[in-house]
């Protein structure tokens, strides 16, 4: 160091990191980015961690069987009893909505999580193979995507019938091409590195370099569109369970309830529309910017930009 002769200079690799030079869990906590995120993404995530909990555990706190009906309470407004009403047969709102939450999020994380599987992997071949069979894929994405996903969905489930693993193959099919084509872009980046030029000179096969050199510089893109896919697969199920081709009844489903509910068009009841629509907006809004919140963290140039 400069005016200082006698100093040592210590070896970069011997040097503490800021980990282990702070204060323990904090340090690594902001090591991860946690303290970028506002209170607004903090509120999201623990709302998503809410209604998770809500859907395994919906045994044990529902009030109420969801498909039971007690005829003694039929149309009910909300009260100390049923805290957000009774339907058309005298089942519990709020019990059906807890149990809703365990099919709506096993629809939205089994269709997010087949459909994008099944991108990442055709992403990544078509980027790094390219050539003929980049083009043939591409042509065959740009069909589908000719066709809007609720439309597309609807289509696959009439000719597959109703049932939560229809509906699960059908959503998961409309969320394919994106998610292929945001995977491929990053695999056509990734392929020109200079360390894949030499897995590739090294002689590394093709599904070698793939798999250890591609794939992982892909995680966080999938990362992303994982959680942005899963609020449109959960609107997508409440979609087609509202027009009556998504998880048959009597099981309950958020779109199923707003379904029930536009049904009583001379005498509609408004508990029934109001909770189960209050209950979607605010799922898709938290997954959102939950999903936002990951983007952020995971995308290089704007946690530069933020510090």
């Amino acid at each position: 160091m400069v005016g200082e002769p006698n100093a040592v200079l210590e070896p970069i690799g011997q040097r503490p990191s800021r980990v282990e030079q702070g204060a323990g869990l904090g340090a690594w906590w902001a090591r991860l980015g946690v303290r970028r995120l506002s209170v607004t993404s903090v509120l999201a995530v623990a709302v998503v961690l809410v209604i998770i909990l809500l859907a395994l555990f919906a045994d044990q706190v529902a009030p109420y069987d969801p498909l039971a009906g007690d005829y003694s309470v039929i149309r009910q407004p909300p009260s100390a009893a049923h805290w957000l009403g009774t339907d058309d047969v005298g089942r519990d709102v709020l019990s059906r909505l807890i149990y809703g939450a365990r099919t709506s999020l096993a629809v939205g994380f089994g269709s997010v999580l087949l459909g994008d599987v099944v991108g990442l992997m055709w992403g990544i071949s078509s980027g790094y193979i390219g050539r003929r069979f980049d083009l043939l894929s591409q042509r065959l994405l740009e069909v589908v995507l000719a066709f809007p996903g609720l439309i597309l969905a609807t289509m696959l489930l009439l000719v597959m019938g109703a049932g939560v693993r229809t509906v699960i193959i059908a959503i998961a099919v409309t969320r394919i091409p994106s998610s292929t084509r945001v995977i491929r872009s990053v695999a056509m980046a990734t392929r020109e590195m200079v360390y894949v030029d030499s897995a590739r000179v090294a002689g590394a096969s093709t599904l070698r370099i793939m798999v250890r050199h591609i794939a992982p510089a892909c995680v966080a893109p999938f990362l992303v569109i994982f959680s942005a896919s899963l609020g449109i697969a959960i609107s997508t199920e409440a979609a087609l369970s509202f027009v009556g081709v998504g998880v048959p009844p009597p099981a309950p489903s958020w779109g199923t309830m707003l379904s029930g509910a536009a049904a009583g068009k001379f005498n509609p009841l408004w508990w029934l529309a109001v909770f189960p629509g209050l209950v979607i907006t605010i799922t898709v809004l938290a997954i959102n910017l939950a999903g936002d919140s990951l983007r952020d963290l995971l995308d290089p140039q704007l946690r530069r930009r933020i510090d």
